[in-house]
């Protein structure tokens, strides 16, 4: 069987810098609510996943855009039990 993401690779343009900033704004969006889904403080998400509070409040604030690593995606994963896959169902 043909692999059909071969063919959206080949014909797609390549571009110099792509604009992520809603996707991490909406990322930060669904950790706090997974978070408050489990009835957890940002002090308690923050000492769980060995962070300051206050860059929690940064990667959750929605007038914020802080950037992530997949490492630390796949810690917030863990961490609230979640899927990486559901944490970035921005839909």
């Amino acid at each position: 069987m043909k692999d059909p993401t071969k063919d959206i690779i080949e014909e797609t343009e390549v571009v110099e810098d792509f604009d992520f900033s809603r996707d991490f704004k909406m990322l930060g969006l669904r950790i706090a609510y997974f978070r408050k889904e489990k009835g957890w403080t940002q002090e308690e998400l923050a000492h769980r996943m060995n962070m300051r509070t206050s860059t929690i409040g940064a990667i959750e604030a929605p007038n914020m855009n802080k950037k992530i690593s997949l490492t630390t995606l796949f810690k917030f994963s863990r961490i609230l039990n979640v899927s990486p896959s559901r944490l970035l169902d921005f839909d």
